[in-house]
């Protein structure tokens, strides 16, 4: 049956109503599911960017915590270089010994105390110890001509 008003069957009208439907149904799906993939995407961003930031983080309180470390031993080492004054102005050896040692204790990487150990050590006639000493100013100093000299005296021996 015709419509009154344009000549359109009904059931044609509701065709095109349905279609009409159909495609707005489809379309609102389509946007939602691109929309969708969007979001999973800047999730996936933003998950990367969180990961980066505590990576971030991480590496500063690594270079926060090496650099505290850092001035404690430059602190222990300028308290060891006055036990190392007072082992150099000592007038006893085993007082100077001793100093050196405790000055070792708080700075043991500093080769010339090592090295100013052996040679006191060496004089007291502990050369195995002085030997040690000498070594010990070698590994960390490789190129200390002075003391790989003091070892091969000792080494000669």
């Amino acid at each position: 049956m015709p419509d009154a008003k344009n000549g359109i069957p009904n059931f044609e009208i509701r065709i095109s109503k349905s279609r009409f439907i159909i495609f707005g149904f489809s379309l609102v799906f389509f946007l939602s599911s691109c929309e969708t993939g969007l979001i999973r995407q800047q999730e996936e961003q933003i998950r990367l960017q969180q990961e980066e930031i505590m990576r971030q983080r991480r590496e500063l309180e690594e270079l926060a915590a090496a650099r505290k470390k850092e001035e404690q031993e430059r602190a222990a080492c300028n308290r060891a270089f006055r036990d190392f004054e007072m082992a150099q102005a000592a007038k006893v050896p085993n007082e100077a010994v001793a100093l050196y040692r405790q000055g070792l204790k708080l700075c043991p990487d500093d080769d010339v105390a090592h090295y100013e150990l052996g040679k006191v050590l060496r004089g007291m006639g502990q050369t195995q110890d002085a030997r040690q000493e000498f070594e010990a100013a070698l590994k960390i100093n490789p190129g200390f001509r002075d003391a790989g000299r003091q070892l091969e005296a000792i080494q000669k021996k």
